[in-house]
Parts: C-alpha cells; structure tokens; sequence
C-alpha cells in the first residue's frame, strides 16, 4: 500500500493513473486502435467480474476487480480526450452537479426532521423525472440489455404494477414486484439462492 495522506492521497492517485493511461494509449498499438465501442465487452465483464468479487466476500479480490473496472473507466476518458470529446474533468465536473441536485437533503437542508428512508426515495425518483421530463416509457433511459429481473425492478420503480393473468412471464414479474415491495434486489436475492444452490453438497 502506498504511503499517501488520507486527505489526499485518492486525488494524487488518481491524476498519476490518469497520466499512466495516456502513457500507455500513447506508446502501446494495441491500446492506441481501441475505441469506445471495441472496449465495452471488456466494461460489462469487469462490472459482473465486481459483482462476482462482492458476493464472495473476498476483500482482496474486490480490490483487484475495482481497479480493472476503475481502468475502464479511464480508458473510456483517454479515448474521450483524443478524439476531443470529452475530459475526465467534465466527466467529474458533470457527475458531482449531478450528486449535488438529487441531494438537496444534504447539500440544501431545511429545518426539521432529516427524511426518511421513504422519502430520499421519492424525492430522488422527483428529480430524476425532472431531468427528463420527456419520457414517453416508463423503460425510457433503461438499458434493455441489462438481467431481466434488474430490468424489471427498474421499470417498477417508474410505474404501478397491475397483476396479468397467470402466465409463467406474469408470474416472475409477480415476484419481481413482491421484491421491490420489500424493499429487496430481485436480481440479488435470485443470485444468492442459486449461489445456495451450487454450494449445497451433492445429494
């Protein structure tokens, strides 16, 4: 582990990696011919890799899987700055405007009681409608490709569910609904049962 200051370490870190990674797309052919496109199944295996490192617990694996997925990220941006496209000062500026006005609870409190659990919810859901006022679905700005039981509860979040009629189809919606309820990840607690499953010992 290096020996930086809690206070600043992460930032000086972070600008000698980003430094790296121009170094790197600059001197390498093969990182040099990579474009946004190309380097997207190398994203989405990193994201599940993470995924996968969380549900094992495995702290160390967990922080190699972080750093590929964070070299994503900025291998993402290095391609963005050669192309004149877009900064990871933009990127950064863009995303903490964004932290800031869906947490006006933090960053705007008023007087009394802090909100509920409930209501950061509902006022998050407030501002993101705010932002895009213009959906014409509630699947509007939710990748298709994502697990259909992920899909699912993102699309609950935006509009009431109404029971169909019994098919297999209605009925895992039905379920997916009953998580969402509660308050539970569908797609995680589907995740863990099979990982139940596959440890169990053989009959």
């Amino acid at each position: 582990m290096t020996n930086r200051s809690a206070q600043d370490g992460a930032g000086a870190g972070l600008v000698d990696f980003l430094h790296l990674m121009r170094r790197m797309r600059a001197e390498d052919a093969w990182k040099a011919a990579q474009s946004h496109r190309s380097l997207a199944r190398y994203l989405l295996e990193e994201a599940h890799e993470t995924v996968e490192a969380i549900e094992s617990g495995d702290l160390e694996h967990l922080k190699e899987e972080l750093g590929d997925l964070l070299l994503q990220v900025y291998f993402q941006v290095v391609i963005a700055e050669d192309a004149g496209e877009f900064t990871m000062d933009d990127v950064v500026d863009e995303l903490t405007a964004k932290m800031v006005r869906r947490n006006p609870h933090i960053f705007e409190p008023g007087e009394g009681p802090r909100p509920t659990y409930d209501e950061l919810v509902e006022s998050w859901q407030a501002v993101k409608t705010a932002e895009k006022p213009h959906r014409s679905s509630p699947a509007d700005g939710i990748p298709a490709s994502l697990p259909a039981l992920l899909y699912a509860d993102k699309v609950l979040n935006r509009t009431t569910y109404i029971p169909g009629d019994g098919e297999l189809g209605d009925r895992l919606l039905a379920l997916a609904a009953e998580a969402h309820e509660q308050g539970l990840d569908p797609e995680q607690e589907l995740r863990e049962a099979v990982r139940r499953l596959v440890d169990q010992p053989p009959a």
